[in-house]
């Protein structure tokens, strides 16, 4: 009759044979948690959301493409399209949808992918633009840019304005406001006051190096 010790050998040793070896083991398997990432918008898709114009193609060719199609100008208008030509890295120009007229030199924009960085393809709401030509005409102007807290030192040249075909007086509804309440706050939103209170005293029209990559 076998012993109570070799019993328990013989039970240990058919425990490993049924074992799998560590060479067979199944592999483990890691849980990929995927991270949402905010959306990138390029500036003319946010202006076509957020205005009554549905032109198409790069920025700066958004003025000769209302030709005939919306009326221009160089007066801004709540809800017209600020046309941007190309300069330095702007290479497409660049289009922002105007929401309040503060004076004859100082409007407040909507816009998307100004900044440069961590920042670029966000949306920028109330940021503060002034008119720094010479003939008070926007063929000039500076942007407010919020890292940097100022107006930077460079200005930029424009077209004009592309207005909205909606009847004057209509009630203007940004789409920011009501389309796009998760991304309100991924702008870089300037505050107007703070914006307009910083302006330098004297000539606004001086202009040096660029610090800022629309």
């Amino acid at each position: 009759m076998m012993g109570k010790t070799t019993l328990f050998a013989v039970l240990a040793a058919l425990v490993l044979a049924a074992a799998p070896s560590p060479s067979h083991a199944a592999p483990s398997k890691k849980v990929q948690v995927e991270k949402s990432q905010p959306q990138k918008w390029q500036c003319v898709p946010f202006a076509r959301l957020n205005s009554d114009i549905t032109l198409r193609g790069d920025a700066w060719r958004w003025w000769n493409a209302a030709q005939g199609l919306y009326e221009r100008g160089q007066t801004p208008q709540p809800g017209s399209v600020l046309v941007f030509k190309q300069s330095g890295k702007m290479k497409r120009g660049h289009v922002a949808v105007v929401t309040n007229i503060v004076d004859e030199r100082k409007i407040l924009i909507d816009h998307a992918n100004w900044a440069r960085g961590g920042n670029k393809g966000k949306i920028n709401t109330h940021v503060a633009v002034i008119d720094v030509s010479e003939n008070n005409d926007w063929s000039q102007v500076r942007v407010w840019y919020d890292p940097a807290k100022n107006f930077g030192s460079k200005s930029y040249p424009v077209y004009g304005f592309i207005y909205s075909p909606v009847e004057e007086g209509a009630e203007i509804t940004m789409a920011s406001d009501m389309v796009l309440p998760s991304l309100k706050g991924e702008g870089l939103d300037a505050d107007p006051a703070l914006a307009l209170d910083s302006l330098p005293s004297g000539d606004l029209a001086a202009a040096e190096s660029a610090t800022e990559t629309p």
